[in-house]
């Protein structure tokens, strides 16, 4: 039928086609024609003339338009025309958005059991007030308990098999697996009585490196809750810790945890658990009394733990169980109707009591020979069987085995792995979050609230009149009274650009829009230079991932300040503008270690050294104990207390606070100078006049003084009679020399002794004591900069024995004094063998028993020692106390674990100053450049090193530290002795 409508030659020759044909024909013609119109209005390819060819012309591609010009958009703009790419190859063209999630924070308020009303009302209430740090050394649990205080308390999606370490908020934190801040939550919690209470509790770093977040926390808290682990014991930096908190005479409550591990982990049979658990108590008790011993605790206000006086929580963080004896008995009188009374029957489930089924009653004598002790029978048995059939059971036999114990779980719930099921389990079997009530009631009755712990608080930590109006109202936690608030700590904000000041309202309140006055840790009455006015432009409750916004803030709380942090370093004292009182401020935070690691360091790029500089400010604020500083040769060097907490602030410079590339050079440490024997010449300098001169000998001080100095023990602010005394009982001064100390420096508390040792018949005293504070001035600057390295000198007594000094004040004025005063002091060390001192560390090591010939081997060749080497008690544990100088201990922990196969774990702290072996000023020794140098060199060698690095001459020059008579009475001397030989 096709080939019937064309011909032979292809020419159509069927019917005439119909008008639908047609009309298709024209629409498309017509849509042709709308978009040649469509093409002139600029939406097509170009403009085009006539609609009716607008279709057919040809476009070269050069012509063509894609896109409206910049003009046709915005109209009013004006177009820059740039000839040169100025974007570096290395830029992106469109550089993308950069987020800093360095912090894991709630995106907003989580659901809670409690309302936040409810908290801030409970504020007003110090009786249900209270305010614990937790302590405790590394992986000892405090974060997975304080994990468990957040479950107990939020409404979220839990995964039950999932550690989810709340309070280490920041994202380092979590890729490390330790706490690096300190992070505080405020929680309203119930007691077994379902009373309410509200709990400031702040989680505190367990690495050594970081002990300046506890101290800050243990300036804020009433009282401290210690965790020891059952298997590891009280280490060494909880030690520490617990000593400066005995000091602060803070009440102590115990949590033995870990008790799965007795069972997991070490398989103990009960009765050798019970064992276990005794003696880690009992070592404890022992630690508490030697501590009690050196902090001079009266015997009636000591606490010692026993679980039969309430102050023991036994727990399991990681398996949610939580008890004292007496939460434990409450079980048993819950199951069998209330029949006994619980608190009876705790009492009878320590010690060495045994059941006596037959009499139905507890006696001192086992009924038979096999029998257990009560604590063994009633506590640890249940437990032990829990794990037993959770671990080992069928789910039907389970399902059956639980339920005659009253524990009913869901289908789902017998599906999870062993230790998820365990959970599960123990948190029906001991209650609320797995026995937290018992928590709850063990702090609130063996911890004071605020008010009862308000004047204990105010002498540690004020250091103004006790007597006073203000210190009156803070021993009284008056909320109406002056307002004065003691701040410890900065957190950053979310962008990492500005912090918030973290502390303590002592008395009065604190509202948002105050007007306050700021003082700083260099304030006092006479010099209120470092005073600033600010108004509180933010007040939040603290919530590790999130904060809560409130109005005021009342006495005995905690709290978060936002808009007054610029005039802020480390700690400050707060108090309303308006208050006319005398106020003093709140004593610095006292650190029981020293930072003397350091590195130097510098940008990547020399433009970014603003930005540095910046950073270095901004981790000045957020770590305590961190310092920072530019030595004379222009380098920025960072302090910090080991290779953890410098990793970590160099990680903060580099991502949160600098947003900078930067290189850093090799650590080393913080040396100091010392004499070792008295000047073998009495020293003299002429002030530049002629008109003055100073006679000076220096002798090292005796052992201990200096670190009593440091420590506090004795204050240059003393009246004589008790500087006297301190140093006539304690280091059998005489009575003249120790009513002569003028200073104590490089520091107010620095460790050495400056005295004036001359006598009236030969002094002028009246002028000596108008020029005595110019003296002490150029005591300070000497003792800081010592003559060998630059370095503070310590142990070192300097002593005036005489002073020519000119009638004239003009003649002799601080700018004539002060730099003769340092002249003679460093010609008065330099005469005394000067030797060089080095830090070191003291290291806690824990590894199993073939790994400590290991340990001997790496710590010998680094000049450490052994102190002690111990096996720990009911573990397969051995315990290794150790001195390495700090020179020699970086990478020493690597190392340590390379050499045991990962199995020694070691903790490093400073302890103690000693001698480098060798003279430093000895020229006959020849270093050699790639060679280690024999350890009698030691000390030259780290001298010359040191000189290099600052950009000092390569040697002590003797012209710049002594005059020339006294160099020719030097030379006299020299030929005189030779005369002898």
């Amino acid at each position: 039928m096709e080939d019937s409508l064309y011909d032979e030659f292809g020419n159509y020759q069927g019917p005439e086609i119909d008008d639908e044909d047609e009309d298709e024909d024209e629409d498309l013609l017509n849509e042709d024609d709308e978009m040649a119109k469509g093409d002139q209005d600029g939406a097509g390819d170009t403009e085009m003339g006539d609609a009716g060819t607008g279709d057919r012309s040809i476009i070269l591609h050069e012509d063509k338009k894609y896109y409206p010009d910049a003009e046709e958009v915005y109209g009013d703009a004006e177009a820059i025309v740039q000839l040169e790419d100025t974007q570096p190859l290395t830029d992106p063209i469109i550089t993308p958005v950069q987020s800093k999630n360095f912090d894991l924070l709630e995106k907003k308020l989580p659901d809670t059991t409690f309302d936040f009303n409810f908290l801030a009302a409970m504020m007003d209430k110090p009786n249900l007030v209270r305010n614990i740090a937790f302590l405790g050394a590394m992986h000892h649990g405090k974060t997975l308990f304080m994990d468990q205080l957040v479950m107990n308390t939020h409404d979220k999606d839990w995964k039950i098999n999932k550690d989810v370490r709340y309070t280490d908020s920041r994202q380092d934190e979590q890729d490390r697996g330790i706490s690096v801040k300190a992070s505080s939550m405020s929680l309203v919690l119930q007691d077994s009585k379902d009373k309410s209470y509200l709990f400031h509790v702040m989680d505190t770093p367990g690495h050594a490196n970081f002990q300046d977040e506890v101290i800050a926390s243990l300036a804020l808290a009433d009282g401290v809750v210690l965790f020891v682990d059952v298997v590891n014991g009280l280490g060494e930096h909880a030690t520490r810790m617990l000593k400066h908190a005995l000091q602060d005479k803070m009440q102590v409550v115990l949590i033995i945890n870990g008790m799965d591990r007795l069972v997991v982990e070490l398989k103990l049979p009960p009765a050798d658990a019970y064992h276990k658990l005794r003696f880690c108590i009992e070592d404890i008790n022992e630690t508490m009394e030697k501590l009690y011993d050196g902090a001079g605790t009266e015997v009636d206000m000591r606490t010692y733990f026993s679980p039969l006086k309430g102050n023991v929580l036994f727990s399991s963080a990681q398996f949610r169980m939580f008890f004292t004896l007496e939460s434990y008995a409450a079980v048993y009188a819950e199951t069998h109707g209330f029949a006994f009374d619980h608190k009876t029957l705790a009492k009878c489930l320590w010690g060495d009591l045994y059941f006596n089924a037959d009499e139905g009653k507890f006696t001192k004598t086992p009924p038979d020979a096999d029998a257990p002790r009560s604590f063994v029978q009633f506590v640890l048995e249940p437990i032990y069987k829990i794990f037993a059939h959770a671990f080992g059971e069928e789910k039907e036999d389970l399902a059956s085995t639980l339920a005659e114990v009253g524990i009913y779980l869901h289908k789902r719930d017998y599906e999870l792995d062993a230790r998820s099921l365990c959970k599960k389990i123990f948190v029906q079997y001991f209650g609320v979050g797995g026995g937290l009530p018992a928590f709850i009631d063990m702090v609130v009755e063996h911890i004071p609230n605020p008010k009862e712990n308000a004047g204990n608080k105010c002498e540690v930590l004020y250091s103004g009149d006790q007597e006073g109006a203000v210190a009156q109202d803070m021993k009284s936690l008056d909320h109406t009274g002056y307002l004065m608030l003691h701040t410890v700590k900065q957190y950053h904000r979310p962008d990492c650009n500005a912090f918030d000041v973290f502390g303590r309202v002592m008395s009065g309140t604190i509202f948002r829009g105050d007007r306050v006055k700021i003082l700083g840790e260099s304030y006092s009455l006479d010099d209120d230079e470092d005073m600033a006015i600010k108004e509180v432009q933010n007040l939040w409750i603290y919530e590790g991932r999130y904060r809560v916004e409130v109005s005021h803030v009342p006495a005995g709380n905690w709290c978060l300040i936002g808009g007054v942090e610029t005039s802020i370093k480390k700690t400050s004292t707060i108090t309303t503008a308006s208050n006319e009182e005398e106020v003093e401020i709140f004593r610095p935070l006292r650190f029981p270690t020293t930072p003397v690691i350091k590195v130097a360091i510098e940008p990547l790029q020399p433009a970014e050294l603003p930005k540095m500089v910046d950073g270095l400010r901004k981790i000045d604020k957020a770590y305590p104990i961190a310092k920072t500083k530019v030595e004379e040769s222009g380098e920025h060097v960072l302090l910090g207390t080991g290779e953890v907490f410098l990793d970590c602030i160099l990680h903060d410079l580099r991502r949160l606070y600098g947003d900078l590339e930067i290189k850093v050079a090799d650590p080393v440490v913080e040396f100091c100078e010392t004499v070792v024997e008295t000047s073998s010449l009495k020293c003299f300098a002429e002030t530049p006049n002629k008109k003055n001169k100073i006679y000076m000998v220096a002798e090292p001080l005796e052992k201990g003084v200096g670190e009593d100095i440091e420590k506090g023990k004795v204050s240059i602010d003393w009246n004589k009679r008790r500087m006297s005394d301190f140093f006539v009982k304690n280091y059998d001064w005489d009575l003249l020399a120790s009513r002569s100390i003028w200073a104590f420096g490089p520091e107010i508390n620095g460790p050495n002794v400056l005295v004036d040792d001359s006598l009236p018949t030969e002094v002028n005293k009246s002028l000596l004591a108008q020029s005595k504070d110019s003296l002490v001035q150029g005591f300070q600057w000497a003792t800081k900069e010592g003559p060998l390295c630059d370095e503070k000198i310590r142990s070192c007594k300097f002593k005036i024995l005489n002073a020519q000094l000119s009638d004239d004040a003009v003649m002799r004025g601080g700018g004539q004094i002060i730099p003769t005063a340092r002249r003679v002091a460093y010609s008065a060390f330099l005469l005394a063998t000067p030797r060089l001192m080095e830090p070191v560390m003291f290291s806690d090591i824990e590894c199993p028993a073939d790994c400590v010939a290991a340990i001997y081997n790496v710590l010998s060749r680094r000049r450490g020692h052994v102190v002690r080497d111990l096996p720990k008690p009911g573990s397969p544990m051995y315990s290794v106390h150790a001195y390495l100088p700090a020179m020699e201990s970086f990478g020493f922990e690597t190392d340590l674990r390379t050499h045991t196969s990962g199995q020694a774990m070691c903790q490093s702290m400073f302890d103690h100053w000693q001698h480098v072996p060798g003279d430093p000023l000895d020229r006959s020794i020849l270093l050699r450049p790639l060679e280690p140098a024999p350890a009698p060199h030691l000390a030259r060698e780290f001298m010359l090193k040191m000189r290099r690095r600052k950009g000092l001459s390569e040697d002590v020059s003797v012209h710049k530290f002594f005059d020339d008579p006294m160099l020719l009475e030097l030379a006299k001397q020299d030929a005189e002795l030779s005369s002898y030989f």
